[in-house]
């Protein structure tokens, strides 16, 4: 398996990401650059809660990893002025892990759970009754012997993150009261995105070079700031720290990122498919043993961003390349028309 630079999913690529991270993630929906849609949404949801004096209702925030749920979930509990507390879906093994987290909220607390969809299914069951009443049943003893003991809980709110909504079992997935798609982001945005961070970072970067990486940044700011920081270094070693276009481009040649921000394993895909299968169609599976990468690391990290600027296809049939991808690979059907005959 071949590692990415863009990887968004990997939160933890080097040993200096996950503070940077940190340092980097808006406070505010001020500075919160794009999901406009989203914001106004949450806006007038937090500006009702606040009215009331009630807790927001319980929220999902789906889409492609890196772009920015987890980032979203703290802003609002900043702007609702709460708490939060975050774990995971495969952190809460136990019935007794949920409880302990619950009972240890106060109202109006916030508790994201990243990768909601991978709870284990008692742990659900017990989350339903908690979401919906603010009730926690606990089973007390074993066998004949056993009792139910329902605690009170605080008015909390829970904020999910999933990059699979269709792996959310419907009675869980029915108890948020506001259901919200992360869209990926655009050019423009995600050169704001770049430019905020080089400030924060203490980054020298022509307009021009912000540009360029944004284009390559998969239209995720995750991919965006890590890119950042590699060009940073190789500004560093090869140049006198300023970030122009043609660093950029002699660093992003270096990392093997093409200008559509494609990284060897993307392209090894595309070509598969056209010079195995004619373009397609293919099944994941095939494509997955081909490739040896795992089924759901094509179908989550890879071809969303294929998907979006529409190098691939699917199809009922399996996945399909467009012509847009034969233009950017300089392949064209005469090689498969020569392929045949050498066949």
């Amino acid at each position: 398996m071949i590692e990415r630079i863009i990887n968004a999913a990997d939160k933890q690529a080097d040993s200096e990401e996950p503070q940077i991270e940190v340092t980097l993630r808006p406070r505010d929906f001020n500075s919160y650059i794009g999901q406009d849609r989203l914001k106004n949404n949450l806006k007038l949801a937090i500006a009702a809660a606040k009215k009331r004096n009630e807790p927001l209702d319980h929220i999902l925030l789906y889409g492609p990893p890196g772009l920015g749920k987890t980032t979203m979930a703290s802003v609002i509990a900043n702007e609702m002025n709460a708490q939060i507390r975050i774990t995971s879906g495969p952190a809460v093994e136990r019935p007794g892990d949920l409880a302990s987290l619950l009972t240890n909220l106060s109202d109006n607390d916030i508790l994201f759970i990243d990768e909601i969809h991978r709870l284990h299914r008692t742990v659900e069951e017990v989350l339903y009754t908690a979401m919906e009443d603010f009730k926690l049943d606990i089973m007390l003893g074993k066998g004949p012997s056993a009792r139910s003991l329902r605690l009170d809980l605080p008015r909390f709110t829970i904020i999910g993150a999933t990059t699979r909504t269709g792996s959310i079992a419907a009675p869980l997935r029915d108890r948020f009261g506001m259901v919200h798609r992360l869209d990926f982001y655009t050019p423009e945005q995600i050169e704001a995105i770049i430019k905020r961070a080089s400030k924060i970072l203490n980054i020298a970067i022509k307009p021009q070079a912000a540009s360029a990486l944004a284009q390559r940044s998969r239209l995720t700011p995750r991919i965006a700031n890590r890119l950042l920081r590699r060009v940073r270094d190789y500004a560093d070693i090869n140049g006198d720290g300023i970030i122009d276009n043609d660093i950029t481009r002699k660093a992003l040649e270096l990392l093997d990122i093409d200008e559509l921000g494609l990284d060897p394993v993307d392209r090894l895909l595309l070509s598969t498919i056209i010079d195995n299968y004619r373009g397609g169609p293919v099944g994941v599976e095939t494509l997955a043993a081909i490739t040896a990468e795992e089924r759901a690391t094509i179908e989550d990290m890879i071809e969303p961003y294929l998907l979006q600027i529409g190098l691939l296809e699917r199809t009922s049939r399996g996945r399909k390349v467009t012509p847009k991808a034969y233009t950017h690979l300089n392949k064209t059907n005469a090689d498969h028309s020569n392929q045949s005959k050498l066949v």
